[in-house]
């Protein structure tokens, strides 16, 4: 079906590495009109560094108005896209994993390119990580405390810290009706008292 024909946003899945699949993906984001919602699903373990940046850019720089929901896993690169969305929806069940940048080369290279390799991708580390908080909303420190060593976040504890809205499993059915597409605006995720 054509996305012109369809009711609704464009729905787009995220599944899988992002990179093997990132133009695709790239693909369908164009499809979606300047300004225009799209729902974003993500069950993705991640991918490169720059392929997050690049759909994370093309959602922000043509201003579409995504709904992200996380329906498995939205761990490493996969959460900046995620983060870019301006509606953000987990189950209690979602995982999200928080960890420092990893880069590797097949290549052979010389000590003074791994060097320079080093070098950038600790500059890019950093920068991507504040980024990341800046999307979120939250302070900087707040996403480096799970960042670094590196954690695994449920769905209910990035709902608790108030970065995405909940929806339990056993509402599933009537959320689809009512509360994705229903026009009905849902109050923000409010955090839990221990």
């Amino acid at each position: 079906m054509r996305h012109d024909d369809r009711e609704g946003p464009i729905e787009i899945a995220l599944v899988g590495d992002l990179t093997d699949n990132e133009g695709d993906l790239t693909d369908k984001l164009l499809d979606v009109p300047l300004g225009g919602e799209c729902t974003l699903y993500f069950d993705s373990p991640g991918g490169s560094p720059y392929c997050a940046i690049s759909l994370m850019s093309l959602i922000r720089l043509r201003g579409l108005r995504a709904t992200g929901i996380v329906t498995g896993e939205c761990s490493s690169a996969a959460l900046w896209p995620f983060a870019a969305c301006v509606r953000r929806i987990v189950t209690p069940y979602s995982v999200l994993l928080f960890h420092p940048m990893k880069w590797q080369s097949e290549e052979h290279v010389g000590l003074a390119e791994a060097a320079e390799w080093a070098r950038h991708f600790g500059n890019l580390e950093t920068d991507m990580d504040r980024l990341l908080a800046v999307l979120f909303g939250v302070s900087y420190e707040h996403v480096s405390q799970w960042i670094s060593p590196g954690r695994y976040v449920s769905g209910r504890e990035l709902a608790d810290a108030g970065l995405a809205e909940m929806v339990e499993l056993e509402n599933l059915a009537t959320f689809g009706q009512n509360g994705l597409y229903g026009g009905r605006k849902r109050e923000k995720a409010k955090p839990r008292s221990a």
